[in-house]
């Protein structure tokens, strides 16, 4: 059986005996993934990793934290963050950059020194959609 959101929807608005219940059901998993730590991206080693966009471009970043790698196409600092996903082996992770568009970057660990990303947005009133390789090749100048 396929999933219908407007037939749970028109429930929930139906009945007020267990609307309590459908507020439980619509909003308790996004604030419970919003306390992530984002540990997999900790695990990370530190140095300079290369990025290399699939059909495009290379980088090198300096990675501290790991989560540098979040916000490929958006260099503000003052963006906000949603976490998503925040496993062992992959992290997903919503932001916004207030005036300079927003982004959802998945982060997937193959080891403390490869990952995989995919990431898609707006950014600079552009849309955008990346797949990379990053991996970790010596250490930040």
């Amino acid at each position: 059986m396929e999933w219908m959101p407007h037939k749970r929807i028109s429930i929930c608005i139906g009945s007020a005996l267990i609307a309590p219940l459908c507020f439980g059901i619509f909003f308790a998993a996004p604030i419970a993934a919003q306390a992530g730590s984002l540990a997999m991206l900790n695990n990370l080693t530190k140095g300079e990793w290369t990025v290399r966009i699939r059909g495009g471009s290379e980088r090198k970043i300096c990675v501290r934290s790991g989560q540098e790698l979040i916000q490929l196409r958006h260099n503000a600092s003052n963006c906000s963050r949603f976490v998503v996903e925040d496993g062992a082996q992959a992290v997903t992770v919503q932001y916004t950059c207030r005036g300079n568009g927003y982004g959802r970057t998945s982060i997937r660990r193959e080891t403390s020194s490869l990952v995989q990303i995919e990431s898609q947005g707006i950014a600079a009133g552009s849309p955008f959609q990346l797949k990379a390789e990053a991996r970790r090749t010596g250490s930040c100048s």
